[in-house]
């Protein structure tokens, strides 16, 4: 931890010049877009083999003609076809995966009150009036919604709307593309991955209460790796 804060600190003391008393908040927007340029190669490769599941629709419709009433002998088709074509329906959970590590890093670091044995110097910083190690409920009862640190996160609620609202509908045209391939194979093979998918469009939305229980901090990470990854997604999906 203490080497995570000092990059922390490190990161704002580079952009001191340009955030002056917003650095800390600027550094960890950095350093989420970092964690996702990271992961970037593999968000790729998950939306490579997006495609590729869907242009296997027509050859898993043959299969399920062929094998109609054999479902066992067809899930074995399907799922040997897949492995063929080095395609997995669960590849694009991997590149969410490895940014949970450096979620909790942060998570960790904005919710101690000390680091290596000596108070941790990060909780001073403060996006205009909100204290980075603070959570909504304490700006609810400094101020209420519309006070200082209550406008903070007004604004950052506006900002996690719109993107849900983006990241929705990409939800829903990705899960309309996918659909037959779903209904041939996912959900035969992989257990509950049809409700999944029925409940993944309405996912972003859940960012809205992540963001009211956590740190400011924290509520930062993911908003900005929320948005990253609408926008990443409307270009490698388009």
């Amino acid at each position: 931890m203490s080497v995570f804060a000092s990059l922390v600190e490190q990161l704002a003391d580079l952009l001191q010049p340009l955030f002056g008393a917003f650095a800390a908040a600027a550094a960890i927007v950095l350093f989420t877009a970092l964690v996702r340029l990271l992961v970037h190669p593999l968000s790729r490769a998950a939306a490579r083999g997006q495609k590729a599941r869907v242009a296997l629709q027509p050859r898993i419709a043959e299969l399920r003609r062929k094998h109609a009433r054999n479902p066992e002998k067809l899930q074995r088709a399907v799922l040997e076809l897949h492995t063929r074509e080095k395609v997995s329906p669960l590849s694009g959970c991997l590149p969410s995966l490895l940014q949970l590590p450096a979620f909790f890093l942060l998570y960790h670091l904005f919710s101690s009150e000390t680091i290596g044995g000596r108070a941790n110097e990060l909780l001073g910083h403060r996006l205009f009036d909100a204290p980075l190690g603070g959570r909504w409920a304490d700006a609810l009862g400094d101020g209420g919604v519309f006070g200082g640190a209550g406008l903070v996160y007004v604004a950052l609620f506006g900002v996690v709307a719109v993107v849900a609202w983006f990241g929705y509908r990409l939800s829903r045209r990705m899960t309309a593309a996918q659909a037959p391939a779903s209904a041939a194979d996912d959900g035969q093979r992989v257990p509950g991955l049809t409700a999944v998918t029925k409940v993944m469009p309405f996912m972003s939305f859940f960012t809205l209460v992540t963001v009211a229980v956590m740190p400011l901090a924290a509520a930062l990470y993911v908003v900005t790796s929320t948005t990253w990854s609408v926008v990443e997604r409307s270009v490698l999906y388009r």
